[in-house]
């Protein structure tokens, strides 16, 4: 499945860094705003020990791990709502992701400019949302204009529950409410998803830190977690700049690193994990001496569907699912014994796909 986050925030904040260790690229990281002018798709691979553990079981061909995608895009400045800075392709590629994971610089360096002159976290958010909501009731406005009373006064369900819902984010956005603090029920979202109105996203906050805050969490963060926690959203704390450097090691010198500086996971790592939860995604796993590999999928959907993810062949000629879960086959130690133990078992069209399913798909076309 191909779900992305963008990454955004003001001008030097760290975007570009992280980024340079999401995708070991050599993308232009400099000290000055709009370094990074289209935006930038990276790929990185979600973390997870079951597929480590399936491959040393199996011993395939290939191993090919469940993948997440980021896009780094230019910073904003004020007004970029109003098309100051690079804010109009700004607004327009933030409406193409998913989610957004807000970086937000939280140390203090002299060498390093702030594009607002001093570092001021929530300042900073807050700067960000105004000018997303600033162009969120720009579209409700738009549209409500089109539609004119005579739409929001007809017989007509469909455009009174369109107009009656704009209503109630114009109202929402002029109170400067971000969209994903409301309530809306599957119906609505439905209306509203052909506007990607860009505070509807969910989002996580990316603190960006220096090395000592690693371990030891600054005045600058502890302010943005108890502004993410009136809405809800996660804190991920990063150092950028050990990110990129982590990022040229192999795993056992990357273990190492991180254990001298006395923490077992790295940034990025939190943050790709945080990310995929965001947006509701799981894996399910295939498994043989041709292949292990972790797929993606979103929460909620049926057998037939997750099949269709590696093949539309599989979701139309759909039969049955052999499924054992990954603990149970951890626990077990073989396909053989997980079958001997009764655990192996058979899911039809119904089925609901769970975390760590471990799949072999039954189909006929």
């Amino acid at each position: 499945m191909s779900l992305t986050a963008g990454l955004v925030g003001l001008p030097n904040v760290g975007k570009s860094t992280l980024f340079n260790a999401i995708t070991k690229q050599n993308i232009l990281a400099a000290n000055y705003p709009f370094a990074t002018i289209e935006p930038n798709v990276g790929i990185v691979t979600v973390p997870d020990e079951r597929v480590k553990f399936l491959s040393d079981l199996y011993k395939p061909k290939k191993t090919i791990p469940a993948t997440f995608e980021f896009t780094d895009i230019a910073g904003l400045v004020k007004g970029s709502s109003k098309g100051e800075g690079l804010g109009n392709k700004f607004l327009s590629h933030i409406r193409e992701v998913d989610a957004i994971c807000e970086v937000v610089r939280c140390f203090d360096d002299d060498n390093i400019t702030h594009v607002s002159g001093k570092v001021d976290p929530i300042r900073d958010v807050e700067d960000i949302n105004l000018e997303l909501i600033l162009a969120d009731l720009e579209v409700a406005e738009n549209r409500l204009n089109k539609m004119g009373k005579k739409a929001r006064m007809s017989s007509d369900k469909e455009a009174k529950k369109e107009a009656e819902l704009l209503e109630k984010i114009k109202d929402a956005l002029t109170k400067e409410i971000c969209l994903r603090n409301l309530e809306f029920d599957e119906e609505e979202l439905l209306i509203l998803k052909p506007f990607h109105f860009l505070t509807l996203k969910p989002i996580i906050y990316v603190a960006n830190v220096n090395e000592e805050s690693l371990t030891n969490e600054n005045k600058y963060v502890k302010d943005l977690k108890e502004y993410a926690s009136k809405e809800n959203a996660e804190v991920v704390v990063i150092c950028a700049k050990i990110e990129e450097e982590l990022s040229d090691l192999d795993d056992e010198e990357k273990k190492e690193f991180l254990n001298d500086l006395g923490i077992n996971e790295s940034g990025l790592d939190k943050l790709v994990k945080a990310s995929y939860k965001l947006l509701g995604l799981s894996t399910y796993l295939t498994a043989g001496p041709d292949e292990v590999r972790a797929w993606t999928y979103k929460q909620g959907m049926k057998a037939p569907e997750c099949a269709g993810i590696i093949h539309t062949d599989f979701q139309k000629g759909f039969i049955k699912a052999e499924i054992m879960s990954f603990d149970d086959l951890k626990k077990y130690g073989s396909e053989l014994k997980v079958k001997e133990a009764g655990k192996l078992r058979l899911e039809g069209k119904e089925y609901v796909m769970q975390d760590g399913d471990i799949c072999h798909f039954r189909f006929n076309v």
